[in-house]
């Protein structure tokens, strides 16, 4: 029988693309969700509830693997406290769940495979260039990935092997950070943002779900790994490429730092700070980028 992979945020940018590659080698897959879906010839849902703590424990029985995508989204809206809270429980509270599923049934896994982000080194740009080994910040992304990844060693002190795979800017059609940024600029009216020197660690979506599609058969992988290329991708670079794809040069001025701390409150940091991260552990593994040239990478995404 085909081994098993759980995801948790299944149904989401990621997870959707992820899911279609799961399969494409062999593999079954089941979903968790949080709304009533009918099964497919290739994917099984069950319910969870978070609310309610609530997880089908015949999901996490059933699974050889699994990997954690879930959380709510960093920039979707103004970081008061309680969005700041939920943003933290949304990543680490299905870990503890399945950790207390996992522990109780005495069940084990051949990987527990995780997301988070390079936000663990923080919202500062400098000269840094950061490894798996960089210090975590203490700034509120990265406390919020520390305490992620915290919760994944729940499931690595069961015995089972873990990967944690931080990741960036993820780049795909119609969705994610390109459904935000893509329509002003489309119009004509894309801009840099700050000072435009902040770093934007970015991978397109086919090598991320290659990453995790490794970290599954890759059973030597364990522990953090970068999922970023390492260009040193700046947000004018960026900005001023998505211009030029679309067949013009930006032509408004910069989004001022002082507009964007207003209108956006402390979010501003995760557009105005950035570093630069390294991928050379995850190259060491023999993964290698499929997409490394950003105007190729966004050129596939808007055709």
């Amino acid at each position: 029988m085909a081994k098993n992979i759980l995801l948790t945020g299944g149904t989401g940018f990621i997870g959707k693309h992820l899911t279609d590659l799961l399969i494409d080698n062999g593999f079954s897959v089941s979903v968790l969700s949080r709304s009533d879906r009918k099964n497919t010839s290739s994917v099984t849902y069950y319910k969870w509830d978070l609310d309610r703590n609530y997880i089908d424990e015949e999901a996490i029985l059933k699974a050889d693997y699994i990997i954690h995508l879930a959380g709510e989204g960093i920039v979707e809206k103004r970081w008061t406290e309680k969005r700041k809270k939920d943003i933290l429980e949304s990543r680490t509270k299905p870990i503890n769940l399945i950790f207390s599923i996992l522990e109780k049934n005495n069940k084990t896994l051949d990987a527990f495979v995780s997301a988070s982000a390079v936000g663990i080194y923080g919202a500062d740009t400098n000269d840094t260039i950061c490894t798996e080994n960089t210090p975590p910040a203490n700034d509120f992304l990265g406390i919020t990935c520390q305490e992620w990844e915290k919760a994944v060693d729940k499931i690595n002190s069961l015995g089972i092997r873990t990967v944690k795979v931080r990741t960036g800017i993820v780049l795909g059609k119609d969705e994610g950070f390109l459904k935000k940024v893509v329509p002003s600029f489309k119009l004509g009216f894309g801009t840099i943002l700050g000072t435009g020197k902040q770093y934007v660690p970015w991978v397109h979506i086919a090598d991320l779900c290659e990453i995790y599609l490794k970290a599954i058969v890759n059973e030597e992988m364990h522990g953090p790994y970068n999922a970023c290329v390492t260009d040193n991708t700046t947000n004018a670079k960026l900005s001023k490429t998505l211009a030029r794809l679309f067949r013009y040069k930006i032509w408004l001025p910069k989004a001022p730092v002082f507009i964007l701390k207003i209108v956006l409150g402390e979010m501003s940091i995760a557009v105005l700070e950035g570093q630069r991260v390294s991928s050379q552990k995850i190259q060491e593994t023999g993964f290698v980028f499929q997409f490394t040239d950003l105007e190729r990478a966004l050129a596939s995404c808007l055709n």
